[in-house]
């Protein structure tokens, strides 16, 4: 690719509406305007004096009226209803415990020994310490000898502080209350204002200041929240809305969730703190902010710009609590927002397995967790379906659970009045086609299809992957993303079209890779069919592939009946010799093979594989390789991967090349194959969802 081609990629990979944006940043960087702007000495103690007048004696009574404003505090008993004793001994007060110890909760799956008192500018994965005392604008930047800046802005989002608020409002001991506040103490001692990385991202700052607003305001009367620790927070509250708004451009070009987060940040404040002097230019510059980029950044179907179900999950939180704080003070946002939020809502709970309270680990997947407010696992998404739903249709959509508890702290016991509305039966196939998710389900199972042609950034080469789950086992499963900044060969891996369940050619990925998060060469593809008779049957094709020799296509038919599904991969187009190869990436169990199926036992129900290659075609089942070429691994959450026997067929061959995979429980696959349904009808097939329907239709009346 030569230098003008990829400065038109990457142009477009950042956005034309956000170019503009881009270049002014540059300007501001360039010029030093910025650094004059985020100065220290604009941050530091006598400026807050000079600009508001807040004294330490008036706190306490600021405070008292701020809590008037903010979230119903649910009682200890209420708590208790919604989270039995021992599971919340286990993921709320454990982790509290561990944090008073100095083992801090880092990325919703591990503790980090950060000290007492927490070492904040320290990463605990590389043992390495970040500047303190220089400006982020000189520090702020990934790479040896520091590695990934995620692993020291993961303390500095305090999450610690939503257990030990939590753990006070259940519990009423006061070293709880006293562990969260030394924890504030300690963040502010060790970050000056502008002078760690801490400051250098507006998001960072806004997830931050929710933690501590929830914390102070719920151990408001523990004895811990003194005036001169209630200023300390007031005047970090000024800072960051006053960082926010110097440099809210650099938020809005990224064109993501960046924006909407830092919006979140300046409405919070402005709502909370109406005192300042410039609350109300805050709050109104977070209301049209808000307006303007959640239409943009949700979809009318519900479909999230970054394609991501984590970056879904974060911004839902992020909404939810902005929403709800405007209705507290009787400042309702545009409707515009609430309409998309609703429908980011409903897409949720569409790609929501019920049974597993998880989603397809799609996208890209940083850790966040903005409002962890639940005992359930990082990964269970049941907590903001719950509140989500509520919030956008006054009513649950799931059963009562601990996931309840989200619901409960946002909206009090109202929310959880009433029976939910947990029966309601979802369709056999749902499609959100701006974003373009397909989703097929069967009594047991359902399935996710992409089929895309990005309009915005894609984080990831994946298309015409297929997520499967049956009876809460996510048994064709996605790679994730692991680090955002990590060494070769992790670096391309997850993000790669290797890490999907897919056909790759070449061993190429379906996109260039440009720098850092962008690819050039977007995919295009085409839905050539989509529906639910006899049968379910989805058919996609892409052209990631079309730049080779021969100009490839690859297409996916997907045609369910009863809990088995049917895939078809081809691949056409000229003469040229291709390696195909198709991943299957499964949940981890016992796999074993018998002839051309493989086979393992899911809580007791067999689950089969079966795959229908041509002749030359070679199969191996791998699980964590990384001698020359890596293969089988996966991240469930950042900065964790494990190993997932995967299964990969390839083939060297000119087009057309047909590939035919059957999955499904043993004795339904066994009554399709004695009605009828082999490799050969299947591969041969000029209308496949109809031959699956009349062996169906057969095995049926044979049954």
């Amino acid at each position: 690719m030569n230098r003008l081609s990829k400065l038109w990629w990457t142009a477009r990979g950042v956005g034309w509406r956000n170019l503009p944006r881009r270049v002014m940043q540059s300007a501001v960087v360039r010029t030093g305007l910025l650094r004059r702007r985020l100065d220290p000495r604009r941050f530091a103690d006598e400026a807050f004096r000079a600009a508001t007048g807040l004294t330490v004696a008036a706190q306490p009574d600021l405070w008292a009226a701020l809590r008037r404003r903010f979230l119903l505090l649910p009682s200890p008993q209420a708590l208790a209803d919604v989270c039995g004793d021992a599971l919340w001994a286990r993921r709320a007060a454990a982790v509290a415990e561990d944090a008073l110890r100095g083992d801090y909760p880092m990325f919703g799956w591990t503790r980090a020994a950060l000290g007492r008192p927490v070492r904040f500018n320290r990463d605990p994965f590389h043992d390495v310490d970040w500047p303190v005392g220089e400006h982020w604008l000189g520090t702020a930047v990934s790479g040896p000898p520091r590695h990934d800046i995620k692993l020291v802005w993961e303390p500095a989002r305090l999450a610690a502080a939503w257990y030990l608020a939590r753990q006070y409002a259940r519990s009423g001991e006061r070293r709880h209350a006293a562990g969260l506040w030394v924890l504030f103490d300690a963040f502010v001692e060790q970050n000056p204002p502008q002078e760690t990385v801490a400051w250098a991202c507006g998001q960072e700052m806004t997830f931050r200041l929710m933690a501590l607003l929830f914390g102070a305001v719920v151990t408001l009367d523990s004895g811990e929240a003194t005036p001169e620790r209630l200023w300390a927070l007031s005047r970090l509250a000024w800072q960051t809305a006053t960082h926010i708004a110097a440099n809210h451009n650099q938020a809005r070009m990224q064109g993501n969730n960046h924006a909407i987060s830092e919006a979140v940040g300046l409405w919070t404040i402005g709502l909370l703190f109406p005192d300042l002097p410039r609350a109300a230019a805050w709050r109104d510059l977070g209301r049209r902010t808000l307006a303007a980029e959640t239409p943009r950044q949700i979809y009318d179907d519900g479909s999230y710009v970054q394609h991501s179900m984590n970056y879904h999950r974060l911004v839902l939180d992020d909404l939810m609590w902005a929403i709800r704080l405007g209705q507290v003070n009787g400042e309702p946002l545009p409707p515009v927002v609430l309409d998309r939020f609703r429908a980011a809502a409903d897409w949720l709970l569409e790609m929501l397995d019920p049974a597993a309270g998880r989603v397809p680990n799609y996208g890209c997947n940083d850790g966040a967790h903005v409002l962890p407010l639940s005992c359930c696992d990082y990964v269970d998404f049941r907590p903001v379906v719950q509140a989500a739903s509520y919030l956008a249709h006054s009513r649950r959509r799931l059963g009562p659970g601990p996931w309840d508890e989200k619901a409960l702290w946002l909206f009090g016991p109202a929310a959880l009045a009433g029976e939910p509305d947990a029966d309601r039966p979802r369709a056999r196939a749902w499609a959100a086609p701006r974003g373009g998710y397909y989703v097929l389900r069967g009594p047991a199972s359902w399935a996710m299809i992409r089929c895309h042609t990005y309009r915005d950034r894609p984080g990831q080469a994946d298309m015409l992957h297929l997520d499967l789950w049956f009876r809460g086992h996510n048994v064709l499963r996605d790679g994730g993303s692991y680090l955002y900044a990590s060494e070769p060969p992790w670096d391309r891996y997850f993000q790669g079209t290797a890490a999907h369940n897919t056909v790759a050619l070449d061993g190429a990925d379906q996109m260039h890779k440009g720098p850092r998060f962008l690819w050039f060469r977007w995919t295009r593809s085409d839905l050539v069919r989509f529906a639910d008779a006899d049968v379910g049957v989805f058919q996609g094709r892409h052209y990631g592939y079309a730049h080779m020799p021969g100009r490839p296509v690859c297409t996916r038919q997907v045609v369910r009946t009863g809990d088995v599904y049917v895939v078809v991969d081809h691949v056409r187009g000229g003469p040229a010799a291709h390696q195909a190869q198709l991943r299957w990436r499964l949940c981890p169990g016992d796999w074993r093979r018998e002839g051309d199926t493989w086979l393992a036992d899911l809580d007791g129900h067999e689950f089969r594989i079966g795959l229908a290659l041509p002749p030359a075609a070679d199969v191996r089942l791998v699980a964590g390789r990384q001698d020359g070429q890596v293969e089988g691994w996966e991240s469930l959450y950042y900065a964790r991967r494990s190993p997932v026997p995967t299964l990969v067929a390839g083939v060297k061959a000119p087009p057309p090349v047909t590939m035919v995979t059957l999955l499904g429980p043993g004795a339904e696959v066994d009554a399709l194959r004695a009605a009828g349904l082999d490799a050969a009808t299947l591969a041969g097939a000029a209308d496949l969802a109809g031959a699956v329907a009349a062996v169906a239709a057969q095995g049926r009346q044979r049954g």
